[in-house]
């Protein structure tokens, strides 16, 4: 059975992102993992944190996610199956092995905050699962609730398309919904006629997920990242595929701060897959 991961500090961003994982759930028929990642602080003296604080955390832990699981349970009606882990160590590493041990469906996690405080006291977690987990990530903006998935956008920079493009993952998250796949063409290209190395690379995308019926969109311009984030929020994407690569588009939105901050902050959740 697929099961879809979402990772929780019992914060009201994290809530709201097992929600949507929990209702995403309901409709693809997976099953859900409270995930709690206990960090203990670090110590500033020679004495050891004791042992017995370590256990008690943990047992608060799971006492939290056996009452979000009967939430979970009683919003939906006992149509979910819900399983509770608590583990200890460093946040993304544990929600990365954890996955490594099950038949992750996606990984659900909530847009931090942006801002400076934020990333300091949880130390930019988000993009740190962004960069790091080997499996299919959606970050959820604050707020947003899941209904449907019905229009999916797909970033592209139309190179080694073949080798780097996840059409598996892709393709069941369009049959899954029944949905429209937009694909956006990123480049810094200037003017009407593309290179020879982007018509043949579009070719190759063409052939393998043309029986998608994909739409195709042309952004181009040094503001192309940013125009990524307009473009989604103004015909409504349900979901925008990222693909990471090196010093790609993916890079530039994640290290611009203001892209961050649209990426974060927009209103259409982002999925990204290795």
């Amino acid at each position: 059975m697929k099961i879809i991961v979402a990772p929780t500090d019992f914060s009201d961003i994290s809530l709201n992102s097992v929600n949507y994982a929990a209702d995403m759930a309901c409709v693809t028929g997976t099953e859900l993992s409270l995930l709690h990642v206990c960090v203990m602080p670090l110590s500033f003296s020679e004495v050891p944190v004791p042992a017995y604080s370590l256990e008690q955390v943990m047992n608060d832990a799971e006492e939290r996610l056996k009452q979000l699981q009967e939430k979970i349970s009683t919003r939906t009606g006992g149509r979910l199956k819900v399983n509770t882990v608590v583990r200890q160590g460093t946040v993304v590493r544990e929600i990365d092995d954890y996955c490594a041990d099950v038949n992750v469906y996606a990984v659900v996690m909530g847009a931090e905050s942006a801002g400076k405080f934020e990333r300091f006291l949880f130390g930019g977690r988000t993009i740190e699962a962004v960069k790091q987990l080997r499996w299919p990530l959606i970050v959820v903006p604050p707020d947003v609730k899941f209904s449907s998935i019905r229009q999916i956008g797909l970033a592209c920079d139309f190179k080694d398309v073949v080798d780097t493009i996840p059409v598996k993952e892709i393709k069941s998250m369009v049959n899954e919904f029944g949905a429209k796949l937009h694909v956006l063409h990123v480049s810094n290209e200037i003017g009407e006629v593309f290179s020879d190395e982007t018509v043949e690379e579009s070719g190759w995308l063409q052939e393998i997920i043309g029986d998608m019926n994909p739409k195709y969109h042309f952004i181009k311009g040094i503001d192309a990242d940013n125009r990524i984030i307009e473009f989604a929020e103004k015909n409504k994407l349900d979901l925008l595929i990222i693909i990471p690569k090196k010093r790609n588009l993916f890079t530039k939105i994640f290290r611009n701060s203001h892209s961050k901050g649209l990426v974060l902050h927009s209103h259409v959740p982002v999925m990204v897959v290795q």
